[in-house]
């Protein structure tokens, strides 16, 4: 790799006195092929062109580590080192990936919660992939990353790259939200609107690999980001006492989120922490750029390029997706389905958690909960199943209602506008 970058030190989460940090990463296999790859140093795709999934030693792991044992961890992301790929606290890079709450709405009696992870650094659970990412990619020496972003991908990776004294480059089309690219510009990176989706900002990012120096952390293509994010899927199982909910919605751009959860319980099955019962996953999209629901539909295991893409979601605006087959395999496997919601009915939905239970949730995350809401109505979802909305971030990064009313004159205030009395 080339390029300066600035000095680094030890950058890792107070651990407790437990013996120190194992990890039981051994190598990296082609989600296609299953070709065995040495895990030896800086990795993109396979030598089929596929994303490469990290494995790891579970049935050592499993002798070595019992799930009581995460009690006394601090309640980070970190707790579960001994299945991510992170070789030592020396080389961790952390924000501090705090536990993300889960919080039931009122509209579900309690069998309805969202997993808000606006409650990250950088607001969003894409802190969970750059963790891990940036983490390994310093370790096996990158200096300069770049990446393709909608917008929370792009702010993780400035946040990420400048804990980790390395440079950055973010791509994001021109529609992304004013706030996501001053993020990543107060951190610190090189960023640039690009005339085009997010595809487009992908393949400037592929061609300045050799001439830039990059690392490219586009999704799926380096094998880290995933293993970041299965921790949503750890962290789901604990805080529910080892059983999983009857459902999960998330919304799906590239679909690291849904790949990375499936295997997380995968893995925890494999540990013997949670049985064979699996949920209902579930991908929402935008009608606007729904690739994934027109493959699942049409019962094609592969996505064509939606053309014309749009949404206020700006988040799922990806309208080619390289783990195509694992996303519509996860849907499949697990009963599932894909489902697309209008624009309209995700900014209702927005509005209407914010008003009802208090929880900010991005255009995104309020597309999981328009779907709840179509599932319920037409009885694929029951209102006694567990259901688990995930917010992929905070809704504060995104354009806000601005319709207050205006009080011309302080000292005669027309109480007839301002409400009902009591």
């Amino acid at each position: 790799m080339t390029g300066t970058a600035r000095a680094t030190r030890p950058l890792h989460a107070p651990m407790p006195d437990d013996g120190g940090w194992t990890s039981y990463f051994t190598h990296l296999e082609c989600s296609v092929t299953g070709e065995r790859i040495a895990a030896d140093g800086l990795r993109g795709l396979s030598p089929a062109g596929k994303p490469l999934l990290a494995r790891y030693d579970l049935a050592a792991a499993r002798r070595r580590v019992d799930r009581d044992m995460l009690a006394q961890r601090p309640a980070n992301m970190w707790r579960y080192r001994e299945l991510l790929p992170v070789p030592h606290a020396d080389a961790c890079v952390t924000l501090g990936e705090t536990m993300t709450p889960l919080i039931a709405l009122r509209e579900g009696g309690g069998r309805l919660l969202v997993k808000d992870e606006g409650r990250l650094p950088t607001g969003s659970f894409k802190a969970r992939g750059q963790a891990t990412a940036m983490s390994m990619a310093r370790h096996f020496g990158a200096r300069r990353v770049a990446i393709p972003t909608n917008g929370n991908a792009g702010g993780a990776v400035a946040a990420y790259a400048a804990r980790a004294g390395m440079e950055a480059w973010c791509f994001c089309p021109m529609e992304t939200p004013a706030a996501h690219v001053g993020e990543m510009l107060g951190f610190g990176a090189h960023v640039f609107r690009v005339a085009g989706m997010i595809d487009d900002c992908g393949a400037i990012v592929r061609q300045g690999v050799e001439r830039m120096g990059w690392f490219p952390l586009s999704t799926m293509q380096e094998p880290y980001r995933v293993e970041g994010k299965k921790t949503m899927g750890f962290e789901l199982a604990e805080q529910l006492g080892w059983e999983l909910p009857d459902v999960i919605i998330y919304a799906t751009g590239g679909g690291t989120a849904l790949v990375a959860m499936w295997k997380a319980f995968d893995e925890l099955e494999a540990m013997g922490w949670i049985g064979s019962a699996r949920p209902r996953m579930v991908a929402a999209q935008a009608t606007g750029c729904a690739p994934i629901v027109r493959a699942w539909s049409a019962g094609e295991r592969q996505a064509t390029r939606w053309d014309n893409a749009h949404t206020v979601a700006a988040g799922i605006r990806v309208p080619a997706v390289l783990a195509d087959f694992m996303v519509l395999d996860v849907l499949r496997d697990s009963h599932g389905w894909a489902e697309a919601v209008s624009d309209e009915a995700i900014l209702a939905s927005q509005a209407v958690v914010a008003a009802s239970d208090g929880v900010q949730m991005c255009p995104e995350g309020a597309a999981t909960h328009a779907v709840y809401r179509a599932a319920l109505a037409r009885g694929d979802i029951s209102r006694d199943e567990r259901v688990v909305l995930f917010n992929c971030a905070t809704g504060l990064k995104y354009p806000m209602p601005d319709q207050a009313g205006i009080i011309a004159d302080p000292g005669a205030v027309d109480w007839t506008a301002i409400g009902d009395p009591l």
